[in-house]
């Protein structure tokens, strides 16, 4: 079974802007794992909260052709 862990291939995090090797892919968009464990733990009190939104919101849905 999968763990959803890609770890492949180097990657540009849409968070931090480095690239990394270990992270999730969220539809095209790769988030590395401490950008992903920071994400898990921020609260909405948080100002980063407010940061990591606007950086999620570059996450795009793929268009489905049929």
């Amino acid at each position: 079974m999968s763990s959803g862990l890609s770890e492949k291939n180097e990657e540009t995090c849409i968070i931090c802007n480095q690239v990394k090797t270990i992270g999730i892919h969220l539809y095209t968009s790769f988030i590395c794992i401490e950008c992903e464990n920071d994400l898990i733990k921020t609260t909405t009190s948080d100002p980063k909260y407010k940061y990591y939104l606007n950086k999620l919101k570059k996450i795009n849905t793929p268009q489905i052709f049929s």
